[in-house]
């Protein structure tokens, strides 16, 4: 079996993306997987484009996107992705759409085909902060977890896909005021294995266990 393991370039001024960094590192083989990583660029449209085709190219079982996300706590599994483009700021070819559908004939919304509770639960087990999240935001991050999942309904229904938001790591943050939530590198990386092999380990279903938020 093989896994699309895809992860942003740095962007918003950053020297450096953890989640880049975090895939650099995790295992080129979990469980029954062959990981697959591929560098995508934080610009809109051309980040869809680029994974839909490796894809196409590599054909995996799996397709699991990987982006910061600055002030959060933990590592967060993804939920959902919704059919707007709202960008706060410029991406690294300086595009800023406002209030733009991302695909016309696309549904309101798709929801993640993993097993994002037992990711949690997995993460967790390894001793780090995990949690369902259920917004990914409006940027690009939200933006490729609604064009993979679009393109997967559309063209390949049988392999599973999703994105998972991590934390800065401490170097982003050194000089912020006030100093933002961050994780270790080496624990991302150890988080990001233990989500892959839940995935592995729950493939046919995922398990039933409270996730939900009050607001």
């Amino acid at each position: 079996m093989k896994l699309l393991l895809t992860a942003f370039d740095p962007f918003g001024g950053d020297a450096i993306n953890p989640a880049l960094e975090a895939v650099k590192l995790v295992a080129d083989k979990i469980g029954r997987f062959d990981i697959v990583k591929l560098e995508v660029p934080t610009v809109f449209r051309k980040s869809i484009d680029t994974v839909a085709k490796a894809i196409e190219e590599e054909k995996p079982d799996v397709v699991l996107c990987i982006g910061q996300a600055g002030g959060r706590f933990e590592i967060t599994p993804e939920r959902v992705a919704i059919n707007i483009d709202d960008a706060r700021i410029k991406d690294n070819e300086g595009n800023q759409p406002i209030d733009i559908k991302i695909f016309e004939d696309g549904e309101n919304a798709y929801f993640t085909t993993l097993p994002i509770k037992a990711m949690v639960e997995a993460i967790r087990e390894a001793n780090l902060p995990a949690a369902v999240s259920n917004t990914a935001g409006t940027f690009v991050c939200n933006h490729l977890m609604y064009g993979v999942l679009y393109t997967l309904a559309k063209k390949y229904p049988h392999i599973k896909g999703g994105f998972t938001h991590v934390p800065f790591i401490p170097a982003q943050v050194a000089r912020r005021t006030p100093v933002a939530p961050y994780m270790a590198l080496e624990d991302i990386k150890r988080g990001l294995e233990a989500a892959i092999a839940a995935i592995d380990k729950n493939f046919e279903a995922d398990i039933n266990v409270n996730g939900g938020k009050e607001f």
